[in-house]
């Protein structure tokens, strides 16, 4: 990790320039104590007499030149950038005739030890700390033991100020880490919730079919001594229901097992995440209603538009019969995207394609020419983010392909493509 922190005024100015900033700040405020301002009988420091000469000047060129250089290695080679600005703060008080290091030629230094302990890893922050509060007491300590007078309670004021930088970039990396670690807590939760959500629609796609299978067996037993054609009839719906059902729970079953291996969270769900499965089954009619695949995507097409987005639907290719796991997947994929459209982009239209044209899958596309960045769009804090993850976890599920991201010229395009099992033109129903 870089020695780059996140706060938003670092944003604006690398650390290595808010140092060089600083350290002008302070140069600017040392003269102002020594100069006699408007509303002042006199200045509020005498001059040492070392800094009027030319070897004063020359010290505070040299620190002025250390300090530059410390800035330019901040973002790079941090440790090496304080020992740069831990330098020229002595230097630079030198010909001050101070008893301790002021402030103000500390105030690059206590940059520094911001964007360390905002973006270092916490040894080195600590070393970071211990260095430059050490430096103080040891320049206190040498003016003691040779004989000079200490500035002790100047000195103990800057180390505090120092502190206080230190643990300003402690708390901004302590924020950032747990905003991370929420981020993607969320996300985790968003890809169980879809997986559960697929559970969830094959249960509900396993029991229509054992329904339908239950009912062919029964007509088939009524008519098979009478009109054995019907239960001929009956028998091959009975096999082509039972094929494609154990065909899609073979193939969710398997795709479910796979990520197990690469994701032991959902390995291991909790009591709680049964407890939300158990809620979502209570959901609205309209909601089951609509889960009756691509069929359903003119309903949708209603239902947004009353909602103020006019989503315009594009059929390519002849239309062929889809196993119930894959059409209702493809539903769900239009209905997120589309959604998303509705709460995010501020389009007022979208268009939907679903293209048949491969004989091995079929693809779907919804996008829109709304005005938010595609990027917003795609960050978790601008609303559809954790909705991207659920889809994606979706088709990759199925093992398909997935892509969203802006258009060219704008807007926002998503885009997926999911396999077909062999033969599905021949025994999808």
């Amino acid at each position: 990790m870089s020695a780059t922190p996140s706060a938003p005024f670092f944003k604006r100015l690398t650390p290595g320039r808010w140092a060089a900033v600083a350290w002008g700040a302070g140069i600017v405020f040392t003269a102002l104590l020594r100069i006699s301002v408007p509303g002042q009988e006199g200045p509020d420091v005498m001059p040492g007499f070392v800094i009027l000469r030319w070897d004063g000047l020359l010290m505070l060129a040299v620190a002025t030149l250390l300090t530059l250089r410390g800035g330019a290695l901040l973002a790079r080679r941090p440790t090496a950038a304080l020992h740069h600005l831990l330098v020229a703060s002595v230097i630079a008080s030198t010909p001050l005739g101070v008893t301790a290091i002021p402030f103000a030629q500390y105030l690059a230094v206590d940059v520094a030890l911001y964007a360390i302990a905002a973006a270092r890893p916490r040894r080195e922050a600590w070393r970071a700390l211990l260095l430059a509060v050490g430096l103080i007491f040891v320049y206190l300590a040498v003016r003691l033991l040779s004989g000079w007078s200490a500035g002790t309670t100047s000195g103990l004021a800057v180390a505090l100020t120092a502190l206080v930088a230190w643990l300003l970039g402690r708390s901004e990396r302590q924020a950032r880490e747990y905003a991370e670690q929420n981020r993607a807590q969320v996300a985790a939760q968003a890809v169980t919730a879809e997986r559960l959500r697929i559970a969830r629609e094959m249960h509900d796609t396993v029991a229509h079919s054992i329904g339908i299978v239950a009912l062919q067996a029964g007509a088939a037993r009524r008519v098979i001594d009478t009109q054995p054609e019907g239960a001929r009839q009956a028998l091959v719906e009975i096999e082509t229901a039972s094929r494609e059902t154990l065909a899609g729970l073979r193939r969710m079953l398997g795709a479910l097992r796979t990520a197990d291996q690469t994701d032991a969270t959902f390995a291991d769900r909790t009591e709680e995440a049964f407890r939300t499965e158990e809620a979502a089954r209570e959901e609205t009619a309209a909601r089951a209603e609509a889960a009756s695949g691509l069929a359903a995507l003119g309903r949708l097409a209603e239902a947004t538009g009353a909602a103020g987005v006019r989503v315009a639907v594009r059929r390519v290719g002849a239309p062929r019969p889809l196993p119930p796991d894959i059409d209702l997947s493809a539903f769900r994929l239009v209905q997120e995207s589309v959604t998303n459209v509705v709460r995010h982009s501020g389009a007022d239209t979208c268009t939907v394609t679903v293209d048949h044209r491969d004989p091995e899958a079929v693809a779907v596309t919804v996008e829109d020419r709304g005005p938010t960045p595609g990027s917003e769009r795609e960050r978790p804090g601008g609303g559809s983010g954790y909705g991207l993850a659920g889809m994606r976890e979706r088709v990759a599920l199925l093992h398909g392909e997935f892509t969203a991201g802006p258009r060219p010229g704008g807007g926002f395009r998503v885009t997926a493509r999911l396999p077909l099992p062999t033969g599905t033109g021949a025994t999808a129903r």
